[in-house]
């Protein structure tokens, strides 16, 4: 059974423009490694851009067997992709993906429109 699971993360202010040339690489230049890393891990993963009032927010859904049990241990950077991807992703949103988030952190889903 396929688990979805969705997080929000802020771009820091300032971080926009780092935004764009990161989402370009994954998309580009290290689409392979990514695409690749993710397979590893087992979800499939999109990324979402919220402009608000209180400025741009990334939406990022991971759907696999155990999307969840990933991010409670925490992702380790075991290959060069994951210590750049861990890196860029500190720098943007100023969240470290490698220390497993609180359970509180975590997105809680409220509505489900087939449950």
């Amino acid at each position: 059974m396929s688990i979805l699971i969705a997080m929000a993360f802020p771009v820091l202010p300032g971080k926009e423009q780092e935004l764009r040339a990161f989402t370009d690489e994954l998309n580009h230049g290290k689409k392979e490694a990514y695409v690749n890393a993710r397979k590893q891990m087992g979800i499939h993963e999109r990324a979402f851009l919220q402009k608000t009032p209180m400025g741009e927010l990334v939406i990022v859904t991971m759907e696999g067997d155990q999307p969840d049990n990933l991010l409670s241990r925490g992702i380790q950077p075991n290959d060069e992709f994951s210590k750049w991807f861990l890196e860029r992703v500190k720098s943007i949103h100023g969240v470290d993906l490698s220390h497993p988030p609180s359970a509180d952190a975590m997105a809680q889903l409220i509505v489900d429109s087939e449950a």
